[in-house]
């Protein structure tokens, strides 16, 4: 018996841009009241993600939905124009959400907020066409269109009684072109899909996707003071009793999912570090 589509799907790879993986982007906390994220390079650069007015940061959600869509674009052999076209239902399904009017709403703000987040590198950004680091401002989506569905897709709305006029429809979005060219350039880091599902903790797979950049620029040992970690991330919490809280199940998980090898939390005179052993 063959495959099915979607199982084969699930088990393929994830490619993102490095550059961008290095920088934090979204909120792992959906408590927090944050109005930006702000990170500075050690060389000088500064980074910020600042949401359009009115709107949140992107948050827990969004960071899946993102993943999703670089998924679907390494999926789709990375068409040219960088357009993607699904329907919420399946990319719902895809990601292993439930599918009702509450998901659909999610995944319509998500691929909004996507596309009208503002991400602004001074100097922190690299692009990989040019070997160098870039300044200005772009977005993870350059356009989102979400038509409604056929007349005669309509009878299945029934079946989502919380859905008033937002019913499931069909989208079409645009990667970045900056996103597009660092991956066509090369400058890219890989995930399992499946191991990225696999991890429930949106702290483990933020922190999944910290180590692959690692892995591809400093081998397999990392060591990282753990307030520096917490902004790359980014975390909220300060206190290094409180990280440690945060981050022991997201190293739990990903030493069971064999990502890492290790992860030791100590302090060195008045300095708390993370030293990291990724696995094969």
């Amino acid at each position: 018996m063959s495959q099915s589509p979607r199982r084969r799907t699930l088990a393929r790879s994830v490619v993102l841009d490095r550059a961008l993986e290095a920088l934090p982007l979204f909120r792992l906390s959906d408590s927090g009241e944050e109005v930006s994220i702000s990170f500075a390079l050690e060389s000088g650069g500064r980074w910020r993600v600042l949401p359009a007015p009115g709107e949140r940061l992107p948050g827990t959600f969004d960071q899946d939905v993102y993943v999703e869509l670089l998924r679907r674009y390494h999926e789709a052999e990375a068409p040219a124009d960088g357009t993607l076209s699904f329907t919420l239902h399946d990319f719902l399904r895809t990601m292993g959400r439930r599918v009702d009017g509450r998901t659909y709403e999610q995944l319509r703000s998500a691929l909004n907020r996507l596309q009208r987040t503002a991400l602004e590198s001074t100097d922190a950004w690299f692009d990989a066409s040019t070997g160098t680091r870039w300044t200005g401002q772009f977005t993870i989506l350059n356009s989102v269109s979400i038509d409604r569905r056929r007349l005669s897709d309509r009878d299945q709305l029934g079946l989502f009684h919380s859905l008033t006029n937002n019913e499931p429809g069909d989208a079409h979005v645009t990667i970045a072109s900056p996103v597009r060219a660092n991956i066509a350039a090369g400058h890219t880091i890989t995930l399992s899909a499946a191991r990225y599902s696999q991890l429930s903790s949106p702290v483990a797979r933020r922190l999944y996707r910290v180590l692959q950049v690692v892995r591809g620029e400093a081998g397999k040992a990392w060591e990282v003071p753990l307030e520096r970690l917490a902004e790359q991330l980014p975390l909220t919490q300060r206190y290094p009793s409180h990280l440690q809280r945060v981050l022991q199940p997201a190293h739990e998980m990903l030493l069971a999912a064999g990502v890492l090898r290790g992860a030791v939390i100590a302090q060195h005179d008045k300095t708390w570090t993370v030293s990291y052993q990724l696995a094969d």
